[in-house]
């Protein structure tokens, strides 16, 4: 019998030989410390990682941390699932940590304030994730999710800094919200989801697609589509850890270390060498998010 399981950690895979980021990580989601999560990943050729909030906490963390490695940028938001548990309690189970009392539109304004504080910090180099959650989110949620995009819009390009935008399930509506608020210069779509059709409406826009290990999946072809039509000058790569770890190590944990797995499933996608797709992307993660 073998002795993986499926808490047992991926191998170390083959070194990079052109260094990358991870666009889009939450290591206060992983296990073991910041150190030792840099390392790994360092030792195969991803030197920089984007630590991406998702509430108030865990906005403050990012932006501690990225003020404390070098390694590491921040961004900070409130969650597309976030908001609506400010404001109405714990509607339709997201309850990542835990159920809260309904706190109303004051409530979340207050957390959109804190956001907007964090966001100024020359280390946090993006507002995100925000965007929106058909998926998890109910009708009940809808309109404080709505608002809490569209707040998050305004932060973004007052401070300057990147969107990062986590859309499921939500493409139309994303996209519609971007054009009545007007999008930031730069827009960054975290685990991109939508279609090859989707893809060529972003690149029109000038929009960043990030691809995770969802696109080594076998049901994914769509996403390999929309990959293959992505603009090389606009595609970033991300693990999304703990969550979304590529084939063949799907349903065991993700960290940053595990770039470099996605990264040659997609340049085979692409029809571009290793090195030409990681050269392309580390270039486009550095403009995207101005380091």
């Amino acid at each position: 019998m073998s002795s993986t399981t499926k808490d047992t950690p991926p191998p170390l895979p083959e070194p990079l030989r052109v260094a990358v980021a991870d666009s889009h990580t939450h290591l206060d989601m992983q296990d073991g410390t910041v150190e030792d999560a840099l390392a790994k990943a360092a030792s195969v050729g991803v030197t920089t990682v984007v630590q991406v909030g998702c509430d108030v906490n865990g906005s403050r963390w990012a932006a501690e941390t990225a003020a404390a490695y070098e390694a590491v940028h921040a961004t900070v938001a409130l969650h597309p699932n976030e908001a609506p548990r400010i404001v109405l309690g714990d509607p339709d189970g997201w309850s990542r940590q835990g159920a809260r009392e309904p706190g109303g539109d004051a409530a979340l304004d207050a957390a959109l304030a804190e956001i907007d504080a964090l966001a100024a910090l020359p280390h946090v180099r993006g507002v995100g994730e925000t965007g929106l959650d058909h998926f998890r989110t109910g009708p009940d949620g809808m309109a404080a999710q709505q608002r809490s995009f569209r707040a998050h819009i305004e932060i973004a390009k007052r401070h300057g800094k990147a969107l990062v935008i986590h859309d499921r399930e939500a493409h139309d509506d994303v996209l519609r919200i971007l054009r009545e608020e007007g999008a930031p210069e730069r827009v960054v779509f975290h685990c991109y989801s939508g279609d090859a059709e989707m893809a060529k409406i972003c690149a029109e826009a000038g929009y960043y697609m990030s691809f995770a290990g969802n696109v080594t999946f076998k049901n994914a072809q769509p996403l390999r589509d929309a990959l293959a039509v992505a603009p090389p000058e606009l595609v970033l790569v991300e693990t999304d850890a703990p969550f979304l770890t590529p084939a063949p190590y799907r349903g065991r944990p993700n960290a940053p270390y595990l770039i470099p797995v996605t990264l040659r499933a997609m340049a085979e996608v692409k029809g571009m060498t290793e090195e030409a797709l990681a050269t392309a992307v580390a270039a486009n993660t550095a403009r995207a998010f101005g380091y």
